[in-house]
């Protein structure tokens, strides 16, 4: 799901100089749907990013951590967090006693961030959307939440981030159920069905990622297993 839903009812509360910074950073998120504005938006709001998300009852990254407890057993091997921010899932799944994750993200000032949390063997900054400096099958489990949505990570990014995943390991990723069929994510999902490189496991009904508003702005959990 995109965060910038998100940012984008905050900066109602902005004026001057400030707003017409976040409205141009923003406009090239939509209007271009390329990486370097999200790269931008996302450096200029790390430190920040926990907090904003924080007050507006931000879920996700703890229904992620518990889809991967039930499908991920403690120990199993090296875990992918694609797309980790500040470090929100990785923080969840160390409490629930995970170790060897691995954060991949396009913001440099987000890895920071997920760094001092002290969930992460490693990070390392890379592009959703395209190829993964990472062997093939190296990851026990993969998790990608809060990545899909209106100018973030393509749906192709799902072949990339499946390719890292062990045969008979869990892939789980969230989609934006108000625009992912319009992106694209029916279509590059069925091709992997096509393909017969992964099982379908059980999804999510939709449900809205925060406790404190955007009701409107729901999202749909999934999991499949790599063959």
């Amino acid at each position: 799901m995109s965060l910038i839903f998100a940012k984008l009812r905050t900066l109602e509360h902005c004026s001057g100089d400030d707003m017409a910074d976040e409205k141009d950073i923003i406009s090239d998120v939509y209007d271009t749907a390329k990486s370097g504005g999200a790269e931008v938006l996302y450096d200029k709001w790390a430190s920040d990013y926990d907090a904003d998300t924080a007050a507006k009852g931000f879920r996700l990254p703890g229904i992620a951590a518990g889809f991967a407890a039930r499908h991920i057993p403690l120990g199993s091997g090296p875990i992918l967090d694609a797309g980790a921010g500040t470090g929100q899932v990785g923080s969840c799944l160390q409490i629930l006693g995970y170790d060897q994750i691995t954060g991949i993200d396009i913001s440099e000032a987000m890895l920071a961030e997920a760094l001092r949390t002290g969930a992460y063997e490693a990070v390392k900054r890379q592009v959703l959307g395209e190829e993964l400096s990472f062997a093939d099958n190296v990851f026990s489990g993969v998790i990608c939440v809060g990545s899909f949505g209106v100018g973030h990570a393509p749906p192709s990014s799902l072949f990339e981030l499946l390719r890292l995943t062990k045969p008979g390991s869990p892939f789980i990723f969230n989609v934006v159920e108000n625009t992912w069929v319009e992106q694209g994510f029916p279509d590059v999902m069925d091709a992997i069905d096509a393909a017969g490189t992964w099982k379908f496991v059980e999804k999510s009904d939709a449900f809205c990622p925060y406790t404190n508003g955007e009701e409107d702005l729901l999202t749909r959990v999934f999991v499949y297993r790599a063959l």
